[in-house]
């Protein structure tokens, strides 16, 4: 079984789309267009209050459409938006707390590496998990400003370090946002626009997004030769690391098909006094417990070989089943004591005297959103469903 298990679950094209799109992370990550992206928010919103902070989640959910990983996302804001959000005026708490909590849009607005994970998992379309995700990641966009924009009028404290936002911005132009702008836009029309258009499948998509970023990179000469030798190792690294993962998942599922556990727990939950609801309410709350301790795929990995046949038995759609179980898990992000965003941002910033908790107080107020943003989804399915079932 072990050996069946292997063939059948790694020899699939479709894994393909795994190192595509990593690698086009790191290649846009290392071509500087985060720190572009979110320049052209800047100016587009600096009249607003706490503008910087609502510019930050905007562009981490741009940069989130080509990147797929939160990681990615965390490591390269906390570089470019705190020490900006710091220099005009805000505090350090809500300007990392607002990087950790828009970097989980990494993991839900496509392409996400979680979503191809479930996708596989449920032996789901990775297209339609992909469009699944658009609604549930502008709806989590919207709330994070809106969160912002309160906290801002009703705790100002908490978001500015001096009396206000406005000590002056460095104007750009509109042929310099054009500039900065059009890499990514670029990029996006590429991946997401051959994907949903039906020209590319998520293979040849995340391909064409590979090697658009190579181009993008090339072009702004911000690769030489050992430093694409080290993305690719990378790529490769978390790209066997997912593969493993996955592997593993596949035998635990195969194991519990023959166990019988799972119809003995859809029997238990589905025509006992719980029902099916009360089943969902049990599963997204084990979800966001275990976030404080592991990962965000194996979490994934453990629960959902368990989780999909009783989801299937209470009549859910698993496609709106997937993007709740993203939600859920991306919480764990940002929750102590795991809270890895909040790890990689204190890496990232090295500055001895931002002291971790700081990072977790100011990510809570988002960890709240998320949380609100769940509740809607559970009320109302069609967000995330109707976009994948045209």
């Amino acid at each position: 079984m072990m050996a069946s298990v292997a063939n059948d679950s790694l020899e699939e094209y479709l894994f393909a789309v795994v190192p595509l799109f990593v690698l086009m992370g790191l290649l846009v990550t290392v071509s500087n267009v985060g720190r572009d992206t979110f320049d052209v928010f800047q100016r587009l919103l600096w009249r607003i209050t706490a503008g910087l902070g609502v510019a930050t989640v905007f562009a981490n959910a741009i940069f989130a459409s080509i990147t797929g990983i939160s990681i990615a996302s965390a490591t390269v804001f906390s570089r470019v938006a705190v020490p900006e959000m710091t220099r005009h005026g805000y505090t350090k708490r809500f300007a990392t707390g607002v990087v950790a909590g828009s970097s989980v849009l990494g993991m839900l607005i496509p392409p996400s590496l979680l979503l191809i994970v479930f996708a596989v998992l449920a032996e789901e379309s990775v297209g339609r998990m992909f469009l699944a995700g658009v609604g549930p990641g502008i709806l989590l966009s919207l709330i994070f400003a809106v969160t912002i924009l309160l906290m801002a009028k009703f705790r100002p404290g908490f978001v500015f370090a001096s009396a206000d936002d406005d000590p002056g911005f460095d104007s750009i132009g509109a042929a310099e946002i054009v500039r900065k702008a059009l890499p990514i836009l670029a990029l996006m029309v590429i991946v997401l626009g051959g994907l949903y258009g039906g020209f590319l499948n998520p293979t040849e998509a995340g391909a064409a997004g590979a090697f658009g970023a190579l181009v993008i990179a090339l072009l702004r000469r911000s690769l030489d030769g050992s430093t694409f030798w080290k993305l690719l190792v990378e790529s490769g690294q978390i790209t066997v690391s997912v593969l493993f993962l996955i592997l593993a998942a596949s035998f635990f599922s195969r194991m519990l098909a023959l166990s019988g556990v799972p119809r003995e727990l859809a029997e238990f939950f589905l025509d006992g006094s719980i029902g099916p609801y009360g089943f969902l309410l049990i599963y997204l709350l084990l979800i966001i417990a275990m976030g404080c301790l592991i990962d965000s795929i194996s979490i994934m990995l453990i629960l959902l070989p368990i989780a999909l046949p009783i989801s299937e038995a209470a009549g859910f759609d698993l496609i709106w089943f997937g993007i709740l179980t993203v939600v859920a898990v991306e919480l764990g992000l940002l929750t102590p004591p795991f809270g890895l965003a909040v790890y990689t941002i204190k890496s990232a910033m090295d500055d001895p005297d931002l002291k971790v908790g700081e990072i977790f107080r100011g990510a809570w107020p988002f960890v709240c959103a998320m949380l609100v943003a769940l509740a809607i989804l559970v009320i109302c399915p069609p967000i995330a469903t109707w976009l994948a079932r045209l």
